[in-house]
Formats: structure tokens, C-alpha cells, sequence
């Protein structure tokens, strides 16, 4: 082995920030518009049915696009994509900040997910080329990367409410653009570059998929609206359903796939991803309702909301940085990732027990610690086990599936969740005990989601030895986190 190969980069720290800031820019986004809808409602002209898609847009463009997303970093480099994502999230921001018309903002809304579709898994793959063959300080980039995600939606929050109440709602798509200026001049001297590999871009599979999903997503997020039993809602989810069937059809004809088949066959891939997928399933609408609950029941304005969330994601960033990376060491991914998953059952069970005339510090305190103690737990282990199954030539395909996980699970559980809280009550918007009720109902549906996925991994994934505390080999890497 080279010297090349074994001396660690001497930037690699100051890189991961740039990692770790591009997964708070995606998450932020997500979740800066919340306060900012109404006064995008008055100036655009949006319907009360249309307003949602202003997140949906980004959502499901996001998730639809990661697997291509992820192909594109294999053959073209992950430096390239990462550049390439930053770029594409800067031009959907501006336009989304200029917009005067409901298409414009909804097309802006969507270049910007398309962005962070090249993002993700770019960001998750350079990852694994700077500290891929170091067990030990890959947990510790794990962490840092995972810890901020929850910084980034509460920053969302944060931001969204005082640019709103004191600029005005374009200023929630210009923050990102001085964001993206500074990114685009880090990028080239901190990142590693990887030369480009020959292939071929499975256009038809990427078509393909990434209609599948969106068509599938879309009516997941509009069945609450028109019924889970419409003629909309059966149609286009078969024919998303079966938009993804022929994909998968494809890809076993295609010498050179966008997603190969046996990739779903390798040890712990399959079974990582769906503890993603459910744990975003789960995680996602305890926080949406959770945020509801703070404003729309205790009365605490967007601000104050916010504020209420600070010690959960304080105790996510905690965990994540400090507690989790030791526990993996001593135990391994996996009993890490079964625990986390029951953990987070465990406080939105007790969620589940909110009151009309409850507290904060009674009914939200405890059980939020609870549910983001098992977050922090179950997040790194899941995450590095998905991404270090895969070969390092497929680690941007890997991260790819694995953020599709994460993203169409939050979708779908945030659609599901949102039609159970409908139907125990949550529309009746000013009455505290209804909307309570629906709130209750859409927690324990999470629980039930986070427990399925507790049992899920125990059964499903395999058990993998304890990180060595001096690896040799990338190969020792994937070994240390259940590949």
C-alpha cells in the first residue's frame, strides 16, 4: 500500500465541515418555508390545497432523483456532482426568491431538490474518501455529519420566523445563495478527486424510477386530500408502483444499470435501508405534529416553538457526536441500531399521552428526550452500515439509495401520519381537545412504525464485529461498520 493511500488528508476535518454543512443546507430547506406560507400564500396567489407544494416540490424531486443522483457521482466524480448540486441549489433558490407566480415558485422549489438530490449522496461519498480507511474517526464523521441534520431543522425554524417577521419571505431562498458562493469556492482545494469511470447513464431506468417514485410520493402526499380510496389516488400510486416494477425489470437486462440488482443482494444494504426508511417514517411526523402541538394546542408562538425543540436537538447533537460513536465501538451497529429504533418508540408512545391542558416540561420535555436519544442511537449505525456494504466504486449508487430511504420514508410517513391525526380529530383547527386527539393518534402511529422497525433490524441484520482500533484497509472500515 502507497504512502498516498495510508497518510490521512490533512484537510479532512476542515472538508467534513463543508460535508456536514451541505447536509444542514439540504435539511434546512426543507423546513425554513414552514413559517413562511402564509405570506407566500398572500403574495402568489396559492390556494389552501396548492400551498403544500411548496414543500412537496422540493420533496419529491429530492427523493427522485437521488439514485441517478448517486450514478452520476460514481462515473463523473463525487467532487464534480457535489459542485454541480451546490450549483443547481443557488440558480433554484434565486428563482424561487424572485418568483411572482405559483409555477415559478413550484419549478424553483424543484430545481432546489434537484440540487440537493446531486448533493446527498456526492456529500455522503466523499465522506467515505477521507476517512474510509480509519474506522474510528468514520464514526466520528458520521456523527458530525448526522448531527447536523436536526441543526438544520431547527435552524429552519429559527430562520424562517425571524426572517419572516423582520425581511420578508424571498429572504428564506437568498440566505442559501452566499451559502453556495462560499461552497463553490471551498469545494476545489479541500475535496478529494476521484477520476472519472467509463459507463454509460441508464437514462431509461433513470426515467423510470424517478417517475415511479415521484408518482408514488405524490400520491402519498395528496391522498389525506382526495382519499386514500379516490380514483387519483389508486391510479397514479399503481402507476407509480408499477413504474418502479418496470425499473427493476430493466435493470436486469441492462449491461450497464442504474441501480445493478445484485447491489440489493449484499449483506446488511437491504436491511440498513429499511431501518432508514422506517426510522424516517417515524422520526418526521413526531417532529411535523410535534411542532403543531407546541403552537396550535400549549399556544406558543413560531419562535417560542422552536425554542421548545432546542433541547431535543441539542440532546440528537450530543448523543451523536459524543455517546453514539463510543457505543458502536463497545457494542456494533446493530444491537446500536435496534435499541435506537425501540428508544424512539419509547418517547412517542409517551408522546402518545399529550394533554389539552398539558405543559411543556410534563407532556413534550421527557418523552422528546427520549424518542431524540434513540434518533442518535439508531441514525450513525444504520447510515454507515448502508453506505460501507456497498463496493467503493458503487458508494455514491449506496448513498443514493440510502438518502431515497430517508427521503420517501419521511414522505410516506409524514402522508400516513397526517390522515390518521385527520381522522381522530386534527382538523378542527381552535378546538385544543380534537386537535390533541389527532396528535395523540398520529404519535402512536409513529411508535408503531419505529417498533416495526426495531423488530425489523433484530431479524434482518447482521451482526458485525467491533471496530479494530488500528485498520489497515478500507476493507477493515466496512468490516467495523457491518459490511
Amino acid at each position: 500500500m502507497s504512502a498516498a493511500e495510508t497518510t490521512p488528508d490533512p484537510r479532512r476535518w476542515t472538508a467534513l465541515a463543508l460535508i456536514a454543512l451541505a447536509q444542514f443546507m439540504v435539511i434546512m430547506d426543507t423546513s425554513i418555508i414552514g413559517v413562511a406560507l402564509p405570506d407566500m400564500q398572500s403574495d402568489l396567489g396559492f390556494s389552501q390545497e396548492d400551498l403544500s407544494w411548496v414543500f412537496n416540490a422540493y420533496v419529491i424531486a429530492f427523493g427522485g432523483l437521488l439514485l441517478l443522483g448517486g450514478r452520476l457521482s460514481d462515473l463523473f466524480g463525487a467532487k464534480r456532482m457535489f459542485s454541480a448540486g451546490w450549483a443547481i441549489l443557488g440558480v433554484g433558490s434565486l428563482a424561487a426568491g424572485l418568483a411572482g407566480e405559483v409555477w415559478i415558485e413550484l419549478v424553483g422549489r424543484a430545481v432546489q431538490g434537484a440540487g440537493a438530490a446531486l448533493i446527498a449522496p456526492s456529500a455522503l461519498t466523499l465522506l467515505m474518501m477521507l476517512f474510509g480507511n480509519n474506522p474510528k474517526e468514520l464514526t466520528k464523521a458520521f456523527a458530525l455529519y448526522g448531527a447536523a441534520a436536526p441543526a438544520g431543522a431547527t435552524a429552519g425554524v429559527f430562520l424562517g420566523g425571524l426572517i419572516t417577521q423582520y425581511a420578508s419571505w424571498p429572504w428564506v431562498f437568498y440566505i442559501n445563495l452566499p451559502v453556495v458562493a462560499l461552497a463553490l469556492i471551498a469545494i476545489p482545494p479541500l475535496m478529494p478527486s476521484a477520476p472519472a469511470r467509463r459507463g454509460s447513464i441508464d437514462w431509461l431506468g433513470a426515467t423510470l424510477v424517478t417517475g415511479g417514485l415521484a408518482a408514488a410520493v405524490y400520491a402519498v402526499v395528496r391522498a389525506p386530500e382526495t382519499g386514500w380510496g379516490s380514483a387519483e389516488t389508486l391510479v397514479v400510486l399503481t402507476g407509480g408502483i408499477g413504474l418502479v416494477a418496470l425499473f427493476l425489470v430493466v435493470q436486469s437486462k441492462k449491461s450497464e444499470p442504474l441501480m445493478p440488482p445484485r447491489i440489493l443482494r449484499t449483506p446488511n444494504l437491504g436491511a440498513a435501508n429499511l431501518a432508514q426508511l422506517l426510522m424516517a417514517a417515524a422520526w418526521v411526523p413526531m417532529w411535523f405534529f410535534l411542532n403543531l402541538y407546541l403552537q396550535q394546542v400549549l399556544g406558543l408562538g413560531a419562535f417560542a416553538g422552536g425554542s421548545a425543540l432546542l433541547p431535543m436537538t441539542v440532546a440528537i447533537m450530543v448523543m451523536m457526536i459524543t455517546v453514539a460513536p463510543r457505543l458502536i465501538a463497545r457494542f456494533g451497529p446493530k444491537p446500536l441500531t435496534v435499541a435506537g429504533l425501540a428508544a424512539l418508540a419509547g418517547g412517542m408512545l409517551w408522546l402518545s399521552f399529550v394533554r389539552a391542558d398539558g405543559t411543556f416540561w410534563v407532556d413534550v420535555l421527557p418523552a422528546s428526550l427520549l424518542a431524540a436519544t434513540g434518533m442518535a442511537l439508531a441514525f450513525i449505525p444504520s447510515l454507515g452500515t448502508a453506505i460501507s456494504s456497498a463496493r467503493p466504486e458503487e458508494g455514491g449508487l449506496a448513498s443514493g439509495i440510502v438518502n431515497t430511504s430517508y427521503q420517501i420514508g419521511s414522505a410516506l410517513g409524514l402522508a400516513a401520519m397526517t390522515a390518521v391525526a385527520a381522522a381522530h380529530g386534527a382538523q378542527e383547527i381552535g378546538d385544543p381537545g380534537a386537535l390533541t386527539d389527532g396528535f395523540s393518534a398520529a404519535f402512536l402511529g409513529a411508535a408503531a412504525i419505529a417498533a416495526a422497525g426495531a423488530l425489523l433490524a433484530a431479524v434482518t441484520l447482521r451482526t458485525g464485529d467491533p471496530a479494530p482500533a488500528a485498520p489497515e484497509s478500507a476493507a477493515e472500515s466496512k468490516a467495523a461498520l457491518g459490511g
